[in-house]
């Protein structure tokens, strides 16, 4: 029920409601919910109140828009937590998950800047430039580009590249792979970023950048990631003291 005399925004009430119904599993993933119009009628209430509802809900990751058709529940989001290093392969294959890849662009360029910085090499040195979709069950959840200094990963070709990283890292290279460091930015979708990716121009998504070592202390990797906002999201467990 919405309480029109609550201190509490109308569209917050609706938000509330719907996610209430979510949560209980009276509305199923991939569900199609009323339209705006059936909402509008049942509470009374203007079809732009429950917009601005549904808009939040869309850009919380509760509700996804489908071009034509209407709005559905989303599907529940991948949780990671930011503890422990693994590859997205080893991520997806504990939940349960069928990874795959699907490569976009690997070639060999010069580092420059940040790359040249985070990989501890000389500007221009020879890099293993890698764009890659990652995907669960077949749906794309990020854009990858990895950065490699050439001599110290050497041997790469397409098809290494379309498999597990770590694995031919640490299993055909002899190399030990020690830490990482990660930045996490809050960032949208560009128009190519979202074509890739399947989701709006304009979607919320999460901007990633890790450095990789080694045991050793030389870098193995600068890796870039753009993840879904809607399908994604990170844990870290903090401790005081």
């Amino acid at each position: 029920m919405i309480d029109k005399y609550s201190p509490l925004p109308i569209y917050y009430q609706i938000e509330e409601a719907i996610k209430g119904r979510i949560e209980k599993g009276e509305l199923q993933e991939g569900e199609m919910i009323p339209s705006e119009r059936e909402y509008a009628e049942t509470y009374g209430i203007s079809r732009m109140t429950v917009r601005q509802a549904i808009t939040n809900l869309v850009n919380d990751g509760y509700l996804t828009r489908r071009k034509g058709k209407g709005t559905f529940v989303a599907n529940k989001k991948i949780e990671q937590k930011l503890v422990g290093l693994t590859s997205f392969t080893e991520d997806m294959k504990a939940r349960g998950l069928s990874p795959s890849i699907k490569l976009l662009d690997f070639k060999l360029s010069e580092a420059h800047g940040k790359t040249a910085v985070g990989l501890g090499i000389q500007t221009g040195a020879a890099v293993y430039e890698i764009q890659r979709v990652r995907l669960a069950d077949q749906i794309p959840m990020a854009l990858e580009t990895t950065f490699l200094s050439a001599d110290l990963v050497r041997g790469l070709n397409e098809k290494i590249v379309q498999g597990s990283l770590y694995q031919y890292v640490e299993e055909e290279l002899g190399l030990s792979i020690d830490y990482a460091t990660q930045e996490l930015e809050a960032s949208v979708a560009r128009e190519a970023e979202s074509e890739i990716l399947g989701i709006a121009k304009g979607s919320p998504v999460l901007f990633i950048r890790r450095y990789t070592y080694l045991t050793d202390g030389r870098p193995l990797e600068l890796v870039q990631s753009i993840y879904r906002g809607d399908r994604y999201k990170f844990i870290i467990d903090m401790q005081r003291g």
